[in-house]
């Protein structure tokens, strides 16, 4: 597998309080050559938590103390990016299904096949991995637009609107030219070469995409 080397900041995160379960996680894992740390509780991992954690989170569902769905709750609360893989047992897989409509990746039922885990595993991997890139560009974006003045922002917004310059023009109550150079200007600290380039950076930036009028 190359997930690991991609991303080698990964961490595989199993909270369980079955500690022959986790042991064998752990070795499953760590003999696949992924980076693994293990909770006996989800209050354990809540004190270790932090919003820069990167990989996933494979989560029992019923567990002393926290159960693994009110850790869930917690961490969607907080905003948490991990994504979620829940073990179950035979009774809770209504639970699990309805966590599934919350946003978690998947549940896997006791007893699983190492084959299945391996796979979810890679599957949440590969998602975090995306969603940690598209924040990054997100991250970009906003910085860039950040630099616009409020004149460029505005024209900007126009553009995105699909209006011409003259239209532009009219619309600001500014000569073509003066279009001309602020469309110039937006172009160069958006870093985009192209008009198709300069929607498409901002329609698929999810932190301001809502600023602007498709």
């Amino acid at each position: 597998m190359n997930g690991p080397s991609e991303a080698p900041e990964q961490t595989i995160y199993i909270v369980d309080d079955d500690e022959a379960l986790r042991d064998s996680l752990v070795w499953l894992l760590e003999s696949n050559r992924y980076r693994v740390a293990q909770f006996p509780s989800a209050e354990a991992f809540l004190e270790a938590y932090h919003p820069d954690m990167a990989g996933c989170l494979v989560l029992d569902v019923r567990m002393p103390g926290m159960s693994g769905l009110e850790l869930y709750e917690c961490l969607r609360d907080r905003h948490a990016t991990l994504p979620v893989v829940f073990i179950t047992g035979h009774g809770d897989v209504p639970m699990a299904v309805s966590v599934l409509k919350k946003g978690a990746v998947d549940f896997i039922e006791k007893p699983f096949s190492d084959r299945d885990m391996l796979q979810l595993i890679e599957q949440c991997l590969a998602t975090e991995r995306e969603s940690r890139s598209r924040l990054r560009q997100d991250a970009v974006v906003a910085r860039r637009l950040d630099q616009l003045t409020q004149r460029e922002m505005e024209v900007l917004e126009l553009i995105i609107a699909g209006r011409l310059n003259k239209q532009i023009a009219d619309d600001l109550g500014i000569s073509i030219k003066t279009v001309e150079v602020h469309r110039a200007r937006v172009m160069e600290k958006m870093e985009a070469n192209s008009l198709a380039e300069l929607v498409q950076s901002v329609m698929t930036c999810d932190a301001v995409r809502g600023r602007f009028v498709a």
